[in-house]
């Protein structure tokens, strides 16, 4: 009878000792575990646990794309053709480019030229030739340091420091007002005077351009002339000056069509004119940095060919800009064909030797420094 009582009363303290020794066991446990408040977010996932337990895991937002990050050619050129009158995506624009001029590695290096030149050709087809230009020049800029370090002889160039035609604030507006002019421009009457006048800003200058356009009859074939169509030829002169400012003019060697077999094979002779060409669409470009003396010679040549007549064998638009080429220490081969009653320089087999890349420097510069963009879809011939 003791006994039996005294197991009455001994299970309740029995208990009680092994609440107290558990509380105490999960109390240190608690202790020994790292702590940590979640942050609040509205991005949060739950992950289950196997006790049917949930956590809630923070997620970092998601990088924002920028605009011009699209990899697709065409998508990223109408990106920024719409983009061109906002000021904002301007900025951005710019911005952007800047960010590809820098670079500690050869890797970054070697991908922001990348980058670069496929802006270059972007602003050539958008006819942005002075950004075109700027852009392929920060491409070539590092190797023609390695040229002038390696080389005892300097290339019929005015040498261009890095940093004298840098990517900056003043491209914003100057971008805005030369699309507002390409967007207008149709291939109008224009004259010697005027396109030298264009350049005479009386401001100091750093560098001089020259780009070599061809239109031709039929895109990414040689066709010498389809109907009445011949193609054209057209070229640009590009001055940036030490203010970040710049000027441009392209343009064209043209017949006056006063009748309507002048400058045809049955009548290949008619008096000439020049055309502002900003606006003028084309298929090939082939274009590089000249020096000053280069720059006023092809403007001498241009003088000399507002006076002179044209000829659809002998002095047509192609030999205009072939002879400005010459000039400016760029060779290109193969630019003659036949055709009825007639034979010499054209656009259609011109076009065909840019696209086959027959061409090259004859000055002291690399052929890297040529800079080629196309405007069409190369074709099997």
């Amino acid at each position: 009878m003791k006994s039996t009582n005294l197991s009455v009363y001994l299970k309740p303290i029995l208990l009680a000792l092994l609440i107290h020794s558990s509380f105490i066991a999960h109390a240190q446990l608690s202790a020994s575990m790292p702590y940590r408040v979640n942050k609040p977010d509205s991005l949060t996932s739950t992950l289950p646990f196997s006790e049917n337990k949930e956590r809630s895991v923070v997620v970092a937002p998601a990088a924002k794309a920028n605009i011009f990050d699209d990899e697709d050619d065409n998508k990223l050129q109408k990106t920024i053709a719409l983009n061109l009158s906002k000021s904002q995506e301007r900025k951005q624009l710019m911005e952007y480019l800047k960010q590809l001029e820098l670079g500690n590695t050869v890797a970054e290096n070697q991908k922001n030229n990348k980058a670069l030149y496929r802006f270059a050709n972007l602003f050539a087809r958008l006819k942005l030739y002075p950004l075109a230009m700027k852009c392929f020049f920060k491409t070539i800029q590092r190797e023609n340091k390695k040229v002038r370090q390696n080389s005892e002889k300097v290339a019929d160039t005015d040498a261009v420091e890095p940093d004298e035609l840098p990517i900056n604030a003043k491209d914003d507006s100057l971008v805005n007002q030369q699309a507002l002019q390409v967007k207008k421009a149709k291939s109008k009457y224009t004259s010697y005077k005027r396109i030298v006048s264009t350049f005479n800003d009386n401001k100091p200058t750093v560098a001089y351009a020259l780009l070599f356009h061809v239109k031709q009859p039929v895109s990414g074939k040689p066709k010498v002339f389809v109907f009445s169509n011949t193609g054209h030829t057209f070229i640009t002169l590009i001055k940036y000056n030490a203010d970040s400012t710049y000027v441009s003019c392209s343009f064209g060697f043209y017949p006056k069509k006063e009748k309507i077999l002048f400058a045809t094979p049955w009548d290949p002779t008619s008096e000439s004119e020049f055309k502002n060409d900003a606006g003028h669409q084309w298929d090939e470009v082939v274009g590089k940095f000249i020096s000053k003396r280069s720059f006023e010679n092809i403007l001498k040549l241009t003088k000399k060919y507002n006076d002179l007549e044209y000829h659809l064998s002998n002095n047509n638009c192609t030999d205009f800009c072939l002879q400005a080429a010459t000039l400016a220490g760029l060779s290109i081969k193969n630019t003659k064909a036949k055709w009825p009653l007639g034979y010499g320089n054209n656009p259609g087999v011109t076009g065909q030797s840019l696209m086959d890349g027959t061409y090259n420097n004859t000055d002291m510069q690399p052929d890297s420094n040529l800079f080629k963009a196309l405007n069409i879809d190369p074709v099997v011939k």
